[in-house]
């Protein structure tokens, strides 16, 4: 079986990483359970830079495949902003709350017609040579006033889905893996995946 380190010890993404790839014959791990504690500093200016690193990093400290991304908040009315520094908005050991309320505050003054908005996700899936394949995903919609909602983490509380009328921490986890940016993704580097098992295995 193919084992893939996953570039996060955040439970929730892992939980995330095994509903979308489920149906690949792999076995994803976090760094911790194997033993690798290293700390990566996403030095790049785009998410494909910072995904790339944390890829490559993690396959050279484990010896195995590696899968990491860079993902966060687009807001037009903000330049694109947070963006690359989404996890990072309020401070560098702010909570998820106090992030959301930095930019509800940002944008205080913007009518709702002027809040669109889109998450972005680039996957990066490193070899232990560092070769990389890389996908990308995005998932639109608009800052609501105020967070609704307990599912998902992060920015899903205020980040409003015109479609379905509600927030993406108020729909299920189901329905959030067939529509979000690290949904289409994931789907995006999927056939990769699905290759590299299959040689794994000799399927």
């Amino acid at each position: 079986m193919l084992t893939i380190v996953l570039a996060t010890n955040n439970p929730g993404k892992v939980r995330e990483y095994r509903e979308l790839l489920e149906g690949i014959y792999l076995r994803l791990v976090m760094p911790a359970k194997i033993g690798v504690h290293i700390e990566v500093e996403e030095t790049g200016s785009t998410f494909a830079e910072n995904a790339i690193i944390k890829a490559r990093a993690y396959a050279r400290a484990s010896g195995l495949y590696a899968l990491a991304d860079d993902s966060g908040l687009e807001v037009d009315a903000l330049g694109g902003q947070p963006g690359v520094l989404s996890a990072r908005y309020a401070g560098a050991q702010a909570t998820d709350a106090e992030r959301v309320q930095a930019l509800l505050t940002a944008l205080k003054d913007v009518p709702p017609d002027k809040r669109s908005a889109r998450f972005r996700c680039v996957i990066a899936l490193a070899s232990p040579d560092g070769d990389i394949v890389t996908g990308e995903g995005t998932c639109e919609g608009r800052i609501s006033f105020a967070p609704k909602g307990t599912h998902g983490f992060g920015y899903d509380p205020i980040f409003y889905l015109p479609d379905m009328g509600k927030t993406m921490a108020q729909i299920p986890p189901e329905v959030k893996n067939r529509i979000s940016h690290r949904a289409s993704a994931a789907q995006a580097i999927r056939p990769v995946l699905s290759r590299l098992a299959a040689q794994a295995c000799g399927c």
